[in-house]
């Protein structure tokens, strides 16, 4: 049966592919969205065949109007970036908790059935670790200093650990202002959801990539921050020593998930990681980009040095999301480079990404 949805971040990377996805299925669709320009540019543009309310979350009379008639909400909106949430504090508190504690307050007074909301794998901290003789490690944390090598966490005893895929039941472990921020998102609206009745799921995605990523923000994904500085004739920059693993998940099977979440039975109260169940080196990701777009002779520039906030390994566990939601990963990394580069080649970039690791080491972020 078609339904009427609100999407907030509706505008952006993920939403617009939400907003195909419902649109596709039947559904009318309303987007909330400010239209920021590190994220959209100066001219940022609607999806196509929406309802389009523009302004800020933390707009109250905005957020009722953008409520009227809906069935369901998907909560997108959020300043995104570990590295900048740590020197632009009040502005990722008040963009990502306050405009969420805004549009909870008028969820509360309204007949919505159902929240969907964004949340990060970057409320684990560290990823799931287990040590030489398989004992497990759930609260696993570096302690950085200027000139280290050796980037992989250890264990009480100085021995090696050896990162697994990480599942819901990991405690959390908040190391940036992005992931309290994203995590006190999470928690607002699953305790104002059993408050209120309404039926409430949180998502917590993993790195999401695919076509139309903001390329020119050099907090968003780390693809897109890659191809920016490869179409911009720059080698990609990695942190660290480029060893580090994490999850790539295509933006379509995001956007599958969101929708499988607003109509799944049981789903409420529920706390699901979407993302690819696979992990990848950070380096290779970027050889692999580099590749496929023709410029292998740019290697990756290995810097050594580590921001403030960053973690080691995090991988997705997705069997819950699987066994809940019916979700299975369709698009996966090594098989989507020609959409990629497709994209790619059909772009423009600013490079943003030497500016940004200025901003931190300025702020003494970079060990």
């Amino acid at each position: 049966m078609a339904a009427r949805y609100l999407i907030t971040g509706g505008a952006g990377f993920i939403g617009r592919h939400l907003c195909a996805e419902l649109l596709g299925a039947g559904h009318d669709v309303r987007i909330v969205d400010s239209f920021v320009p590190q994220v959209h540019g100066d001219s940022g543009q609607a999806p196509a065949d929406v309802e389009v309310l523009t302004g800020d979350l933390r707009d109250t009379d905005l957020v009722h109007r953008a409520l009227e008639g809906v069935d369901g909400v998907f909560h997108l909106a959020a300043e995104v970036g570990v590295g900048q949430s740590m020197y632009e504090i009040e502005r990722y508190v008040g963009g990502n908790d306050l405009a969420t504690a805004v549009l909870l307050d008028q969820i509360a007074r309204s007949p919505i059935q159902r929240l969907v909301v964004a949340s990060s794998m970057s409320v684990y901290g560290e990823g799931l670790y287990e040590g030489p003789d398989g004992t497990r490690f759930e609260a696993v944390r570096r302690v950085l200093r200027e000139g280290q090598r050796d980037w992989d966490p250890r264990g009480p005893e100085g021995e090696p650990l050896l990162p697994v895929a990480t599942s819901e039941d990991k405690p959390v472990d908040l190391a940036s202002i992005y992931a309290l921020t994203k995590y006190a998102q999470e928690r607002a609206c699953l305790i104002v959801g059993g408050a209120y009745g309404v039926q409430t799921v949180a998502l917590r995605l993993f790195n999401v990539f695919g076509p139309g990523q903001a390329l020119s923000n050099p907090y968003t994904g780390v693809l897109a921050n890659f191809g920016s500085r490869l179409l911009n004739g720059q080698p990609p920059m990695i942190f660290e020593d480029g060893r580090q693993k994490r999850d790539f998940v295509h933006v379509r099977d995001v956007a599958t998930a969101f929708a499988l979440a607003m109509h799944a039975p049981h789903v409420d109260g529920q706390v699901l990681n979407i993302g690819s169940g696979q992990d990848y080196r950070i380096e290779t990701v970027a050889r692999l980009l580099a590749d496929a777009l023709g410029r292998a002779e740019l290697a990756p520039q290995i810097l050594g040095k580590a921001r403030a906030g960053d973690i080691r390994h995090c991988f997705a566990d997705i069997g819950r999301a699987k066994a809940v939601l019916g979700y299975w990963p369709a698009h996966r990394l090594e098989d989507s480079m020609e959409e990629v580069v497709e994209w790619l080649s059909a772009s423009q970039a600013e490079d943003g990404g030497e500016h940004a690791r200025r901003q931190l080491e300025e702020r003494g972020l970079v060990a």
